[in-house]
């Protein structure tokens, strides 16, 4: 744009639709108080300088907009989605939602007031419980990825707070911008002159964080009124960047990533301990982490546990049969291919390689590795990362669960 700010750009012409993404890199890394990136983000929306809360959401519903906040540890991001026919009316409020927000000291309250009612009601939940504390241990309390919400830090909050963030880390300087749908030269000109006429500020240099490793151990949160007893079990691991994401997530997959997964068949169909279990490998911006979870009858968390371990071991010791993996295969580029249905779908994929630092080779990489990792490489995979010494055993319930590595 004018202000040389990129805008990347998929236009379907036969398209009605229109999506329009702005990602800034403005989350946990960037804070300087627990919180505040989760609080300007939502607050964003909640009135300009121009217009209220109220203002703004009535105006985007008479057009048949909606808009959308995905949650994220690393980004605040805002998508307008709209029809094409009312982009002259919809991406100037749009933008100046953006550029002009208010921060009105009684949404901030709102919020405050909000966010505690649904932490304490998840805070009754014996998986949250475990998610929370594994995440806590894997990063530590001082960490962005590791630290915990809490009333203390909601109430903590001011509406200077969420200002000097606004005023750091939102700045176009340091956003990516995505446009999706019929995005013919009309568009392309309003958005230069929305948002390619605003000068960028210049970004402060990004926060560096380091995670000190500690030896796993396993922590039992004691829950009375659990129902079940939840596990998580897990580990440190990596971003999208790392050479070995691809293929580990294949195994993952394999071990507990569908509903045909090893640990479904084992601990649901075999000794039916459990409706779901699953494993998850999550990527963040700066780092990753990988987890299994399931929740089961407190009697029998033990086995569940030494079955998990199992299944795991037994990925070390064997390769992987051929038709067990040309399964995964199937599932996996189902998958990609449902996430390439359509502009607004492919935008994401598009998003998520730019914010993430990724080549856009990288889809190509991912595709090559499920269709040509071989079993053997998938073993040698298991061996390098789920060795049961490395992992942090978390449950939440009655009693403790004996754990045997």
């Amino acid at each position: 744009m004018d202000n040389g700010v990129p805008l990347y750009v998929l236009h379907f012409p036969e398209r009605e639709i229109l999506k329009v993404e702005v990602v800034y890199r403005a989350g946990r890394p960037q804070e300087a108080k627990p919180l505040v990136a989760r609080a300007t983000s939502r607050l964003v929306r909640e009135g300009s300088r121009q217009r209220s809360a109220a203002q703004l959401a009535e105006y985007f519903d008479f057009y048949g907009a909606s808009l959308s906040i995905p949650s994220s540890l690393d980004f605040s991001s805002y998508i307008l989605f709209a029809l094409h026919r009312y982009r002259r009316e919809l991406l100037p409020v749009f933008a100046e939602m953006l550029h002009e927000p208010a921060f009105p000291e009684a949404e901030l309250e709102t919020f405050k007031r909000n966010s505690i009612q649904e932490l304490l009601i998840e805070l009754d939940k014996a998986e949250v419980l475990t998610y929370r504390q594994l995440t806590e241990c894997i990063f530590g309390a001082e960490h962005p990825y590791g630290y915990n919400s809490t009333a203390e830090i909601y109430y903590a909050l001011q509406r200077e707070d969420l200002v000097q963030h606004f005023e750091r880390w939102f700045t176009l300087s340091n956003a990516v911008l995505v446009a999706s749908g019929q995005v013919d030269g009309d568009v392309l000109s309003l958005l230069n002159r929305t948002f390619g006429q605003v000068p960028p500020r210049p970004v402060p240099p990004q926060p560096s964080w380091k995670v000190t490793d500690r030896p796993p151990q396993v922590v039992h949160l004691p829950h009375p009124k659990a129902p079940q007893t939840a596990i998580k079990i897990g580990r440190r691991m990596f971003n999208r960047t790392h050479p070995d994401y691809n293929g580990f997530s294949v195994l993952n997959i394999v071990l507990g990533g569908y509903f045909g997964s090893r640990l479904m068949s084992n601990l649901r169909e075999r000794r039916g301990l459990t409706y779901g279990v699953y494993s998850s490998l999550d990527t963040l911006a700066l780092d990753g982490y990988f987890y299994i979870a399931a929740e089961v009858h407190d009697q029998r968390a033990s086995l569940a546990v030494r079955e998990i371990f199992a299944e795991m071991q037994r990925l070390c010791e064997a390769p992987i049969p051929e038709d067990e993996l040309d399964m995964v295969r199937n599932y996996l580029s189902g998958m990609l291919l449902n996430g390439l249905d359509g502009p607004l779908n492919i935008s994401d994929v598009v998003r998520t390689m730019i914010v993430e630092n990724l080549p856009f080779e990288a889809f190509e990489a991912q595709v090559r590795a499920i269709q040509t990792i071989t079993p053997e490489a998938l073993q040698t995979l298991a061996q390098r990362y789920l060795n049961p010494e490395d992992y942090w055993v978390i449950t939440a319930g009655k009693r403790p669960v004996l754990v045997k590595k």
